[in-house]
Parts: C-alpha cells; structure tokens; sequence
C-alpha cells in the first residue's frame, strides 16, 4: 500500500488514515442525526482535505492539520463532558464505549497533530 500511494513516510500514511477515518465517521454522525448537527459537517470536510494533502505531501495541509485540531479538541471535549455530566461514566456498556472512544479520539487527534507539527518541514 505504501508503494501504490508513494507515501514515503509511513507515519504520515498513518495520520492520513486516521483523518480520513475521522471525516468519514464525522460525516456518518452527521447523517445518523438527521443533519441536526451542523457544526460536524465542515469539521468533516476539513478532516478530508487535510488528509488528501498529507497524503500529497502538501505544505498548505500543515496548517490545515492546526486549523482542525483546534474545533476538533473542543468538539471532543464538549461531547465527552456533557455526556459524563448527563450520563455518568459508566451507566452501561454502551455509554462506557462511547466515552472510550471519544477519549481515544481526543488521545489520537492531539498525536497526530503533534506529529504532523514535528515533521513540517519535510512537507513542499
């Protein structure tokens, strides 16, 4: 796979991943809730592009990957608070896996625009 994308930074083949994952589960939650959640849609559309010139190796998706970073922690942080806050942490095993899971995303998104920060040089 590595090959075929001409990706010469595994690392970043990795981030990429991660962001077009993100987007297309963004654009999923916004679907699931009927287009009730509009603020998910842009942070969809961001995550998309980012990762399309991560992968191109672009300079311009550096500051893409800062511009994220920002609405998505907040995004994240809001969402897990106000669930713990209505729900507790560990109401049931659902609830319990939807925390997790937006911990881990608050835990990733904050790698991999550390990493994405750490290697802007190398992007043209």
């Amino acid at each position: 796979m590595k090959s075929k994308l001409k990706v010469e930074n595994l690392g970043l083949l990795v981030v990429s991943i991660f962001y077009v994952i993100v987007g297309v589960a963004e654009i999923l939650i916004l679907a699931f809730s009927n287009f009730t959640l509009v603020h998910v849609g842009p942070l969809a559309v961001l995550s998309l592009i980012t990762a399309y010139g991560l992968i191109k190796m672009k300079k311009w998706s550096v500051l893409l990957a800062v511009i994220f970073f920002f609405p998505a922690m907040t995004f994240g942080a809001t969402t897990l608070y106000f669930s713990v806050m209505r729900e507790t942490f560990y109401p049931s095993s659902e609830i319990l896996l939807f925390h997790l899971a937006l911990i881990a995303y608050l835990i990733l998104t904050f790698i991999a625009f550390i990493y994405v920060v750490a290697i802007r040089e190398n992007f043209e």
